[in-house]
């Protein structure tokens, strides 16, 4: 109801005022049940998690170790090369798929800073990937 109050002013009389306030309410609870629905996705990821990824689709035999090795090495990546706050938006971001804006509004930053953060997440995992020899330079 505060919320509601609050935006009072943006009511231009368009349409009826229920409608109004009915919109309004739907596109308010569904912001604070998308941001509560990834708070808890935002920790890191356990063994079962890196287990998950894509691995499992590989054909052969081969291919499957090397795809396993991979997910490995940039678990390591990330594990050793990210700082805190890098590991955390990276794997809310890119692991588990959640929106840049709940990372946004949970972190307090703005997109732009989020953004540069996977940017830089990206490009040091990349970096380590390449020395250690599962990239080309």
């Amino acid at each position: 109801m505060v919320a509601l109050l609050s935006k009072l002013a943006t009511f231009r009389g368009e349409s009826r005022f229920t409608s109004w306030a009915y919109r309004f309410v739907v596109l308010e609870v569904k912001n604070k049940i998308g941001r509560n629905v990834w708070r808890s996705r935002l920790d890191a990821l356990d063994t079962e998690e890196w287990d998950r990824l894509p691995a499992d689709r590989a054909i052969d035999p081969l291919s499957q170790a090397i795809q396993r090795e991979l997910i490995s090495a940039v678990r390591r990546a990330v594990d050793e090369t990210l700082t805190e706050h890098q590991r955390r938006v990276f794997v809310a971001i890119v692991v588990h798929g959640t929106p840049l804006d709940t990372v946004v509004s949970e972190s307090g930053s703005n997109r732009n800073a989020i953004y540069k953060t996977v940017f830089d997440a990206r490009r040091k995992i990349r970096a380590f990937l390449t020395v250690n020899g599962y990239l080309e330079g």
